[in-house]
């Protein structure tokens, strides 16, 4: 077996071929064997689970002796109920208590050394996690090892960014007649609900951030992508005080929503869907108390104006639209091109798309691989049919051709605003291309779009350019002038404007969305000074501390 290169039109039965039999699969990345989760972690304990489970099946479809294709089972995990998540809940608000438990009282110096405790024992599960990502959501080999690491070296920059926040706040400030002293403290029980796309990175950039600055957590993991934290079980048991991490399982639909009703959850974080956002904010009794951080729906577009290079913006194109098959909300998920270069374009990017090679997420090199969701062709095709019947043609050879679960890249155009691809998020390997004659018709498309998460222009005239930063900087939160969107690099801003993200991530600024800025203040005489000093000098607050963290 073989990663394809579809240099000649994509067929069914060249698709058919990607897909191994049980003996072709690699040893070194298959998994040492099926994952049956029985466990949750609730409360400090790994509590055992007898009731209804979830099997977990991959993208990958394994060719069996009749001819017909399985997708490979690789697990399964606990379906647990309404009554197992609001004890989970119980737990995490036992554990914060009002602000006076042990981890929310902790000192930063101590919530710090728990965290690293997690990090190692992490990286000691490292190559079952990357493997449990790869069969699970069908992500590259390669891809699926970047994100560990990324995912690390993000939790090591939280950790380098709080203990700078701390240094920043370990002295004391006077003004007018007032000594005080600024620091952040928690805000309480958090409900954290990360992406499939990127289950362990994207979930973990709101986790770790809400955990190490002193909150509880409440986690439920993604649909898809659920098995690769149940080697991390135990770590988070191990490393954090009883009740401090849980892990809820089960139907969102039948679970979340008793969760929120309950009035509990200080803040809900979830990376995901804006309507989902909406439904579960409005359960909550006591909304104003509540704090969202939300990462949600996006639609972000290439601008390919008559002065860009058409070589640097296809390439951008190709890596923005289709990198892990088009499933991320920073994809390129629409394309506007002037009508002078857009048949040059589409040669350009036709022959770069064919370029790609196409196969199972262990294979070398490969950059187009099976899609996670099972209804996910058929919605694509769905898409791609509306295209074709309002007037769009499939442009690339092969383009939207499908076996069992791999779609192989569409590029469609001329797209207009009759159909879904010109307004929906189609979250996969179709790339919808808009001919424009005026650069007011995509800044229109922009100031209408219900997303406002990025934007990339392709241009070489530092005048054209100019004119289109001023009216989008106010439409989206990032402008990339001739490169693709994209989250990183982890230092910068991550949010977005209207439906598309509430809140805003960053390593820095992750740590202020899930905290608040609280003072200890006195007037300053003699009798206060001699106070401060002494509870300083004792060490007897972990709030009111000169401290100095290296």
């Amino acid at each position: 077996m073989e990663v394809k290169e579809s240099t000649a039109q994509v067929t069914r039965e060249a698709l058919r071929a990607i897909f191994p039999t049980q003996g072709q699969i690699p040893q070194e990345f298959a998994l040492p064997s099926e994952v049956h989760q029985r466990e949750y972690l609730s409360d400090g304990f790994l509590k055992e689970w007898s009731g209804a489970a979830h099997d977990v099946y991959s993208p990958v479809a394994v060719a069996q002796p009749d001819g017909t294709y399985q997708r490979q089972r690789i697990g399964s995990y606990p379906v647990c109920t309404e009554k197992e998540a609001l004890e989970a809940l119980e737990a995490a608000v036992a554990a914060y208590d009002n602000g006076r438990g042990t981890w929310p009282t902790m000192g930063v110096d101590g919530r710090i050394k728990c965290v690293e405790h997690f990090t190692q024992r992490m990286i000691a599960q490292k190559d079952l996690v990357v493997k449990l990502i790869m069969w699970e959501i069908g992500k590259s080999w390669a891809d699926s090892v970047k994100e560990f690491d990324r995912t690390v070296e993000y939790i090591y920059a939280t950790i380098d960014a709080l203990k700078n926040l701390d240094r920043q706040s370990s002295g004391f400030e006077i003004e007018q007649g007032i000594v005080a002293q600024v620091r952040r403290s928690p805000l309480g029980v958090v409900l954290c609900m990360g992406p499939f796309n990127y289950p362990l990175n994207e979930t973990f950039t709101t986790l770790i951030p809400a955990l190490i600055m002193g909150n509880t957590i409440l986690f439920k993991p993604p649909k898809h992508g659920t098995l690769l934290f149940c080697p991390l079980l135990e770590a988070f048991r191990d490393s954090f005080p009883e009740g401090v991490v849980n892990t809820i399982y089960g139907r969102g639909h039948a679970i979340v929503p008793a969760l929120m009703k309950s009035g509990k959850v200080n803040v809900l974080t979830l990376i995901g869907s804006s309507k989902v956002a909406d439904e579960l904010k409005k359960l909550h009794p006591k909304v104003n108390r509540l704090r969202a951080i939300l990462g949600l729906d996006a639609k972000n577009a290439a601008i390919i104006t008559q002065n860009a290079d058409l070589k640097l913006a296809v390439e951008e194109t190709v890596l923005g639209a289709l990198s892990f098959n088009g499933q991320r909300c920073t994809a390129l998920k629409i394309i506007f091109v002037h009508r002078s270069q857009v048949d040059s374009f589409l040669e350009k990017l036709t022959e770069a798309v064919g370029k790609l090679k196409y196969g199972m997420p262990w294979e070398k090199g490969v950059a187009l691989t099976p899609l996670p969701e099972p209804h996910k062709p058929a919605y694509l095709k769905e898409c791609i049919d509306d295209a074709l019947q309002h007037g769009a043609q499939v442009v690339n050879p092969g383009g939207g051709q499908a076996f069992e679960s791999f779609v192989y890249p569409a590029i469609l155009y001329p797209v207009n605003k009759e159909m879904k691809l010109y307004r929906e998020e189609q979250f996969g390997p179709l790339i919808p291309v808009v001919a424009y004659d005026d650069l007011e018709e995509p800044i229109q498309y922009l100031i209408e779009s219900t997303h406002g998460q990025q934007v990339s222009i392709f241009s070489q005239d530092a005048s054209e350019v100019a004119s289109l930063i001023d009216p989008l900087v106010n439409q989206v939160s990032r402008v990339n002038i001739n490169c693709q969107c994209q989250r990183g690099p982890d230092v910068f801003p991550f949010t977005g404007r209207k439906d598309s993200a509430e809140g805003t991530l960053s390593v820095v600024d992750a740590l202020r969305s899930f905290s608040i800025r609280s003072l200890v203040a006195a007037k300053m005489n003699e009798n206060n000074k001699q106070l401060l000093n002494q509870i300083v000098s004792e060490g007897e607050s972990n709030f009111l501390s000169t401290k100095f963290i290296f």
